[in-house]
């Protein structure tokens, strides 16, 4: 009996030891993933690829309907200011001038006769040997005729207009840069035959991201240069940026004036764009850092001492899918935790893992 009580005595006093000793292993510190805070002294550079295009490009097209039956030019070409680009079957064109110069030459004879009977009645009337009806039908007469021919005139005009208008020339001297129709299509008024690039200065054109846009670049400058030879290179400035984004890709086409651009950037010719940003005008944390204190922005501050964590509130700047931008709250050197903030307690004990990718 009283070996059975010493036997259960001291497997109890294990059992206690084995609990105490088992304590620390619930109460150990988690681990947890940071950054160290730093405020940059200087933004970054970005490259962007982009394209030579013509600072003044213009769609060149018909001003009616018809076939077209001749281009004269391809893409490559250089033309000079009137040099004819394509023309239209222009032989309804045609006729229309025939008949409106057949109804002119009509119009000026009646004018002619209305003219004689005119003065004719004018003389009789003098000597008192018409009746005044008769002068009044004569003059009327007279003023028909002008009209007729007047209205003829314009006409004219409209016929000669049309019919110039089966031709499209160049209204300055360029490079055809894209064609749009082939001989033999039938053309809508407005469409296009030829993408004309005017001659004159070239831009830079780039495809922007929105987070670019809305930070600006640091220097109004901005450095270009030939991607299959960076030894070519220019400088440019912003002078167009596209109200509204892409629907498909969400970025903001920028047109960059080169300036005195090397004829070794040719129209077409792949660029690349290098933009000094400012620097941040706070500090960068990954978005995944931010938690909520009291319905306000906060973020989880790791004392590096005592290797506890504690709640710190933080005015937030700028929001992205990636990343916020802290205004106030945070300083050089500290440690803030990036991954599993929900679960974090005041005072807990952590293990730093390292830095957040």
């Amino acid at each position: 009996m009283i070996k059975s009580q010493i036997l259960a005595v001291a497997i109890v006093a294990v059992a206690l030891a084995g609990c105490e000793q088992s304590k620390p292993l619930a109460v150990g510190a988690r681990p947890v993933r940071t950054i160290t805070v730093e405020r940059r002294a200087e933004g970054e550079t970005v490259s962007l690829t982009g394209q030579v295009k013509a600072k003044d490009e213009v769609s060149l097209a018909f001003r009616l309907d018809g076939r077209m039956i001749e281009r004269l030019v391809n893409v490559g070409d250089v033309v000079t200011a009137g040099q004819v680009i394509a023309r239209l079957d222009a032989q309804n064109q045609q006729n229309a001038l025939r008949t409106a110069q057949a109804n002119l030459a009509a119009a000026e004879a009646q004018l002619t006769q209305a003219r004689l009977t005119f003065e004719r009645q004018q003389e009789l009337k003098k000597n008192g040997w018409t009746p005044q009806a008769k002068f009044d039908e004569a003059q009327q007469s007279l003023l028909v005729a002008q009209a007729q021919v007047d209205s003829a005139h314009a006409q004219l005009r409209t016929a000669q207009d049309q019919l110039s208008y089966t031709v499209v020339s160049a209204d300055a001297p360029g490079a055809v840069t894209a064609v749009g129709t082939e001989p033999g299509e039938v053309v809508r008024a407005g469409q296009m035959i030829v993408q004309l690039a005017r001659k004159g200065g070239r831009d830079a054109v780039f495809d922007v991201p929105e987070e670019l846009i809305r930070t600006g670049p640091r220097d109004p400058l901005i450095e270009i240069a030939l991607t299959n030879d960076p030894k070519v290179k220019a400088t440019g400035r912003v002078r167009e940026v596209a109200p509204q984004a892409d629907a498909a890709t969400r970025t903001f086409q920028v047109k960059v004036g080169i300036t005195d651009p090397p004829d070794e950037m040719r129209l077409g010719s792949t660029i690349i764009g290098r933009i000094k940003l400012p620097a941040p005008a706070g500090v960068v944390v990954p978005a995944s850092a931010l938690t909520q204190a009291n319905g306000n922005p906060a973020v989880w501050i790791v004392d590096p001492q005592s290797e506890t964590v504690s709640p710190r509130k933080v005015d937030v700047l700028r929001y992205d899918p990636a990343y916020v931008v802290v205004s106030q709250g945070l300083e050089s050197g500290e440690i803030v935790v990036t991954a599993g903030v929900q679960s974090l307690h005041p005072g807990q004990k952590v293990r730093l893992l390292g830095a957040a990718s």
